[in-house]
């Protein structure tokens, strides 16, 4: 091979060269930029939806009187500790936060048990009838809850069951929601497990607590999240069934503190009283958030 043939081989490898290496330099650049703009919007959604509990806690500190002024300040001139005196003078905050935390704590524990069992048993275990059982109880959901709402009323009522623990907690005890999602999620599980299990001479409660249950931490936490944030923010049921500070849930405490004839509404009250409600179900998110998203991500998937 001669010189000048070397040369301008030698030349177009350099091209080449140079070619890959631009086209590498632009990729990365939109690669950052891309990045770039996909941090950006994520600290924008975060500021969006870290705004109102911002707000939250800055009316809580406001005096009353400057909540009443338009237009309204973002930040205000002066704090004050006075909400918190004045809820705390209004309602009985500690027991109606320790109401709040038995009725969905145990309607959490109680359902997540019963909707792992029925979802174990329609996922798991052949039977005649398994498929129209299971549309049943999903068009179970498209009954409005308000249609039911008298009807569970005054058969508790009859039961002597208002004002009391067991009246908010039974019509919560199982979700056709949470059966879903677990359903959904034991799906996912090998049968050969199960298969192996039972040769072995294992029932079927003992291959739900020993196999399916420890493989499914993820979406069991995740249905009892829902179920705890949905139970502690209730505000129509408890407000309904109790009517005494002995029973009564702090959302349905918050809603009486508009009712007592004043045309004026201590907002910095009610803030308080709505950031001492949330501070419990943030602190539970913190330590189960990672168990949480990946429960999201895997529910349904084969």
């Amino acid at each position: 091979m001669s010189s000048a043939t070397m040369s301008a081989q030698d030349a177009e490898n350099a091209r080449i060269n140079a070619e890959n290496e631009r086209l590498r330099r632009r990729a990365t650049t939109r690669r950052r930029i891309g990045l770039g703009f996909s941090y950006l919007a994520l600290i924008l959604i975060t500021i969006l939806m870290l705004f109102p509990l911002l707000i939250v806690l800055l009316v809580s500190f406001t005096p009353n009187a400057i909540t009443q002024t338009w237009p309204p300040k973002v930040i205000p001139s002066e704090f004050t500790l006075d909400n918190y005196i004045d809820l705390f003078g209004r309602l009985p905050i500690g027991r109606e936060l320790l109401n709040t935390i038995v009725f969905a704590g145990a309607v959490t524990l109680i359902s997540v048990f019963f909707d792992s069992l029925a979802a174990y048993g329609l996922s798991r275990v052949d039977f005649k009838g398994r498929g129209i059982l299971l549309s049943v109880l999903i068009a179970t959901m498209m009954i409005p809850s308000m249609a039911l709402l008298i009807p569970v009323y005054k058969l508790l009522a009859n039961m002597g069951l208002v004002n009391s623990y067991l009246g908010i907690i039974i019509p919560r005890m199982a979700d056709v929601g949470g059966i879903f999602l677990l359903r959904q999620f034991f799906i996912s599980i090998p049968k050969d497990l199960d298969n192996a299990a039972r040769i072995d001479g294992a029932g079927e409660f003992r291959i739900f607590a020993q196999i399916i249950l420890p493989n499914s931490i993820p979406a069991i936490l995740t249905v009892g999240m829902f179920n705890f944030m949905g139970n502690w923010n209730d505000l129509l049921w408890p407000l309904i069934m109790t009517s005494r500070p002995e029973t009564r849930t702090i959302t349905a405490g918050l809603a009486m503190l508009t009712g007592h004839g004043s045309s004026v509404t201590p907002y910095g009250v009610v803030m308080a009283g709505a950031l001492i409600s949330a501070l419990p179900l943030l602190v539970v998110f913190f330590f189960v958030q990672k168990r949480f998203v990946e429960g999201i991500a895997m529910t349904g998937m084969k």
